[in-house]
């Protein structure tokens, strides 16, 4: 039962599994790992795709043949494996040149600068067969307010996805964008903190049909938000492309933890979204294991989120045959003429019907709605007792 398949569309980025386990405190605990051999190991351990920036794979210095030998060798990996590439996306944030961010620099030469890292490694995810190119503007932010105009911090962002939008399609790539929010680390503040900040400012584009988002968990609760309520908030507007998932104490620095590891009630919302909304992207682990651990460790932790989700996935399941659970949703959920009016759109009449109505004011007020029972219900099923 909690065993991963490949429809259960479960992935892991090259740099999470490839983390050696250093910090800002600390040298690193594991040697390197190479791409091929992550993904012959992700395949042995059920996982579904990869995903990668550009430098995970491909140094940042490597020449035209290099780069080729390369992409040759980790597709036959891929091939030889059968994993797919769930999404690409490119390094904005490691190399010095981007100390003052990418689209935002003030420095219009690193602005260009970006432009081409992203086309080529557009071009990477495409031949890799990537139907998704994620954007992180780590360094896209400030320490010093006064450095940068704010407002034309905006602009340049919308300037250059406008820009690389319109190169996808001049090259018939079949590529959508997804944004990831988070609101500082490294930077002090990040410009558009969070994914609702993003959907604000995808409806700006200039191909808004191609822009979407990918929340992730430790980003969310970084910003003390509710992961399930962001999630929600995505899946209406039908911007949820993809999800990163992983575990993350409130209002900390950026821990990428094991997904389900912690907040467990969150992290079930979650997956009771996902799943009762039918989320059909796929589900990628942006997270990496305990700097305590050697290798073996980091693919008890990749098993670890996999599992997790199954586990919670279940538990979704239970919680939707719990015929006390669902009697106690089913009676709150009171059905209203006027309301299915207003839901059906305006008219004067319904406005008039509505203006003129009597509500039973006192009797909805003294009705008690039995959350606390709902609340316990969901604790026991997860707690295992039910």
């Amino acid at each position: 039962m909690y065993e991963p398949r490949k429809e259960d569309k479960f992935s892991f980025g090259l740099w999470t599994v490839a983390n050696r386990g250093r910090d800002p405190f600390g040298e690193a605990t594991r040697p390197t790992m190479s791409p091929t051999h992550i993904v012959k190991k992700l395949a042995e351990i059920g996982a579904w795709g990869v995903n990668l920036h550009d430098n995970d794979l491909i140094p940042i210095d490597a020449s035209a043949s290099e780069r080729d030998r390369i992409i040759s060798d980790f597709k036959k990996a891929l091939a030889d494996n059968g994993l797919a590439v769930g999404m690409a996306t490119t390094n904005l944030f490691y190399d010095p040149v981007f100390k003052d961010g990418a689209f935002t620099a003030n420095d219009g030469r690193v602005r260009s600068y970006a432009i081409q890292k992203v086309m080529n490694a557009i071009d990477v995810g495409a031949e890799l067969g990537a139907p998704i190119f994620v954007f992180w503007g780590g360094r896209e932010g400030t320490e010093v307010d006064f450095s940068k105009d704010h407002a034309e911090s905006v602009k340049r962002t919308r300037e250059a996805i406008n820009f690389l939008c319109n190169y996808v399609k001049d090259q018939g790539y079949n590529i959508k964008f997804s944004l990831e929010a988070k609101p500082n680390e490294p930077r002090g503040d990040i410009y558009f903190s969070t994914s609702g900040a993003m959907l604000g400012f995808i409806a700006t584009l200039q191909y808004p049909e191609m822009v979407g988002v990918n929340p992730e968990v430790a980003h969310e609760l970084m910003a003390n938000l509710n992961v399930a309520h962001v999630v929600g908030q995505c899946l209406d507007a039908d911007k949820l492309f993809i999800i990163h998932l992983n575990g993350q104490k409130y209002a900390r620095y950026d821990q990428d933890l094991r997904f389900g590891s912690e907040d467990l009630n969150g992290a079930f919302s979650l997956v009771h979204m996902l799943e009762t909304h039918n989320f059909q992207g796929s589900l990628e682990f942006d997270a990496h294991a305990y700097r305590t651990e050697d290798e073996e460790g980091v693919w008890d932790f990749a098993r670890g989120c996999m599992r997790n989700y199954l586990i919670l996935r279940e538990k979704s399941r239970q919680f939707q045959q719990d015929a006390e659970a669902q009697d106690i949703l089913k009676s709150n959920d009171i059905k209203c003429d006027s309301w299915n009016a207003v839901a059906s759109g305006y008219s004067r009449d319904t406005a008039e019907k509505i203006k003129n109505s009597d509500y039973p004011k006192q009797e909805m007020s003294e009705r008690g709605l039995r959350y606390e029972r709902l609340d316990q219900i969901v604790g026991e099923i997860l707690m295992g007792v039910r």
